[in-house]
């Protein structure tokens, strides 16, 4: 279990895998973290949908309790506010292979971006996907995301196609990258 905290000016800001007992935490600020992010792009009615389907509890619970995707909890006060979530690339390009891995979610509270969160954060989800040793990694991003395209750079990570992303009747262009085994 990876558990790291950080004091600054007496707050504690710690990362911690999490477990099936943390479903509702991982739903709710799903939720919160999507809405934030994107939710200025959709119909109420369709974001609302895709919350209560995406990110609904027993979802969460299921994707906790399997072993082959792991979770990370980000809390400031014992108050959750990030989350990057990792396992088995499920994208949709030709030269994904079995074994590969895949950054499924990060996310932070707005407030919280910055001053290295995100990167705690990606770090601890790297470390677990390479647990094994070397194997490629993907990720998808919104296309109109340049802020997050940019760190997923500094990860190595390089766009090699895209595909769309339904939120009820919109499709977003989402970009697929991907880092090489060897890196």
């Amino acid at each position: 279990m990876i558990e790291q905290s950080v004091d600054a000016a007496s707050k504690t800001t710690t990362l911690r895998r999490a477990t099936v007992d943390d479903a509702q935490t991982l739903s709710t600020l799903a939720a919160r973290t999507f809405t934030e992010t994107f939710g200025h792009l959709y119909p109420p009615a369709d974001l609302t949908a895709f919350l209560a389907d995406a990110y609904a509890v027993e979802k969460q619970r299921v994707i906790l309790a399997h072993p082959d995707y792991a979770v990370w909890l980000l809390e400031h006060e014992g108050e959750a506010i990030g989350h990057a979530a990792a396992g088995p690339c499920g994208l949709p390009h030709a030269d994904v292979a079995r074994g590969d891995g895949e950054l499924k979610r990060l996310y932070l509270v707005q407030g919280h971006q910055g001053g290295g969160n995100g990167t705690r954060m990606m770090d601890a989800a790297m470390a677990w996907l390479l647990r094994d040793g070397p194997r490629t990694l993907w990720v998808g991003v919104w296309s109109e995301n340049l802020g997050a395209q940019r760190f997923y750079a500094r990860h190595g990570f390089e766009q090699v196609g895209d595909y769309i992303f339904p939120v009820g009747s919109i499709n977003d262009l989402e970009f697929i990258l991907r880092r090489p085994a060897q890196l």
